[in-house]
């Protein structure tokens, strides 16, 4: 591309050089040639006006006398009749340009001059002008060199980060160049990576935090699974499959708000719905594995308390927190359900050493764990939290207290007041 734009500015300036020079040389010529022959005229008008005058004064017309008024570089021919012939200068040899003029008393004045004078002047004014056409390609070559790196280089440069969105590297360049439509196209490739970056930040995320919350239901799903197949009775194999496809809908539920959070985390489904059965749904699930651990798991406060939000994610974030209290609590494990003013409030505690004090409210952030965890479930149980309008806070560290903020329904708000 360089070499295109090089040689076509190269060639516009030598077109234009061309025809401009060809017509510059062929005025000039013409100009020359023309101020040489009216010269000549002068030398010969003013020769003969000399002449003349000192006819008509009886004068005799010499070379002595007439050598100031002819011109000194000039051949000057004198012929009168019956007069010897009277020569000034030295007789040009070759081609020769002359003017002649004859006067009143017969006598005739002839001025010479060799061509190579308007030859020599031609020469030295197509020099000039060969000099300066010169001068002007190599100047255009200068700049074209400079036009065509400004302009490829850019073009090679946007050409790399093109590739390098395609190869998976979204990160915007943030690069100008000075030139309005390459910096348009930079414009546009920045944006195309930022909305790349983020396309690919959220399919992360999503992948993360779906590995890390149907992991949850699938324990208690296999747990489920397991209590049928160590049973006989059917009456229990009965309720037990009835409770695992409870836990599978859930888990379908599960998936299908973490696909709508990634998309959108503003387009929820929110719902009125009775908290004491979520909050004793998520008891009863987890009360095996809290039963393998010989540790209780209870529940108390308010009854017929009802919430406003998604009971599925309601459900993940309450198991959430209660797996966290069996991975790294102690002792029982208590969800308590209160009110606060049009809000209620599911607090889940248990006798461990709580959340260690250098971490604090910053157990929420993603990729942050005291125990060595993953660090994800917390965050993605404050994300589904907030995707319904409510808050997951920390309101103690030792012992732990972690609360689930939701909007109380209308009607019983109305109530209480």
């Amino acid at each position: 591309m360089r070499r295109r734009l090089i040689n076509s500015t190269l060639a516009v300036v030598l077109i234009v050089i061309a025809v401009f020079g060809v017509s510059l040389f062929i005025v000039e010529t013409r100009t020359i040639t023309s101020s040489a022959r009216d010269r000549l005229e002068s030398d010969v008008a003013r020769v003969l006006a000399d002449v003349e005058s000192r006819i008509a004064a009886d004068e005799p017309v010499t070379e002595q006398k007439l050598r100031a008024s002819a011109p000194a570089d000039r051949f000057v021919l004198i012929e009168q009749p019956g007069v010897p012939t009277v020569e000034l200068g030295e007789r040009p040899e070759g081609d020769v340009m002359s003017a002649e003029q004859t006067g009143a008393h017969g006598e005739t004045v002839t001025v010479q001059q060799p061509s190579s004078v308007v030859s020599n002047e031609i020469g030295r004014m197509l020099t000039i002008i060969l000099v300066v056409s010169l001068l002007a390609v190599a100047a255009a070559a200068l700049l074209a060199v400079r036009q065509a790196r400004r302009v490829a280089a850019p073009l090679t440069d946007l050409a790399e980060t093109a590739e390098r969105l395609g190869s998976g590297d979204p990160r915007p360049r943030h690069r100008r160049y000075g030139v309005a439509e390459l910096d348009r196209v930079a414009d546009v490739l920045d944006a195309s990576a930022e909305r790349i970056a983020r396309m690919l930040t959220a399919e992360r995320r999503l992948a993360a935090d779906a590995s890390h919350q149907l992991r949850t239901p699938l324990t208690a799903l296999s747990m489920r699974l397991e209590e049928i197949m160590a049973t006989e009775d059917r009456d229990t194999v009965k309720e037990e499959a009835a409770i695992g496809l409870a836990q599978v809908e859930r888990l379908t539920d599960v998936v299908q708000r973490l696909l709508t959070n990634s998309r959108d985390p503003r387009l929820g489904s929110a719902v009125g719905f009775d908290l004491d059965e979520v909050v004793v749904q998520q008891v009863e699930e987890w009360r095996p594995a809290y039963r393998s651990a010989g540790r209780p798991i209870v529940h108390s406060g308010k009854p017929g308390l009802r919430a406003v939000g998604t009971p599925g994610a309601v459900s993940q974030v309450l198991a959430c927190l209660v797996e966290n209290s069996l991975m790294h609590g102690a002792g029982t494990v208590a969800l308590r359900t209160r009110t606060t003013g049009n809000q209620v409030v599911v607090e889940v505690t248990d006798d461990g050493p709580g959340v260690p004090t250098e971490l604090g409210a910053r157990v929420f952030e993603r990729t942050v764990s005291g125990r060595n965890s993953t660090g994800l479930g917390l965050a993605v149980a404050r994300d589904l939290a907030e995707a319904d309008g409510g808050r997951l806070e920390l309101l103690q560290q030792r012992p732990p207290v972690f609360a689930l903020f939701l909007s109380r329904e209308a009607e019983q708000a109305s109530d209480a007041s």
